[in-house]
């Protein structure tokens, strides 16, 4: 066997090897605040690595913000925020595109708690995986989310779940609900 070829076989190996788990405070230290135009989530000691929010997906963000201003959840201190750190297990850590969190949550968190947004959003893109979207619609109903949002701006769709089993397709003037959150 020639060399090339042997070396050839050793990086596929090695390209295919499972990286080394991580801890979540080495998480936190190494990727928290990387501002390279990346979003880190940790899932069960691996890091998932995805576009951060890009222009398109933040105009969502805001046109949202807008219409939430107006709401009563807003005006009882909620609050809309893109890409927080949200615990939705021991084991994982998920950056939402978009989190909604109440006046009493906020408070929680001006004291260190950890909480879990009543409602969230993730704007869809056509870099996202399929199966890793169910997965973390799961975990995210398995956390005690109340509501998800995905959001697909190329079709122009908001598919809304109150469980991982229901869900309505928004389309057009629909108005979507963000209840029971």
């Amino acid at each position: 066997m020639s060399t090339a070829i042997a070396t050839a076989e050793k990086k596929t190996t090695k390209a295919a090897a499972t990286p080394r788990p991580i801890s979540k405070e080495e998480f936190l230290r190494d990727y928290s605040g990387r501002e390279d135009g990346f979003k880190y989530e940790w899932n069960k000691g691996q890091i998932e690595k995805t576009d951060a929010m890009n222009q398109e997906q933040t105009t969502i963000f805001l046109l949202l913000s807008r219409i939430f201003c107006k709401t009563k959840a807003f005006k009882e201190g909620g609050g809309l925020t893109a890409e927080t750190d949200v615990d939705t297990s021991t084991e994982q850590m998920r950056r939402p595109d978009i989190s909604f969190f109440s006046g009493e949550q906020i408070e929680q968190m001006k004291k260190g708690e950890k909480v879990v947004p009543k409602w969230l959003a993730e704007v869809i893109s056509k870099n996202d995986k399929a199966d890793l979207i169910i997965e973390k619609l799961k975990e995210y109903f398995m956390a005690g989310v109340k509501n998800v949002w995905h959001i697909y701006p190329a079709s122009k769709q908001v598919h809304v779940y109150t469980s991982p089993e229901d869900v309505t397709i928004c389309m057009g003037k629909t108005i979507c609900s963000a209840a029971p959150a």
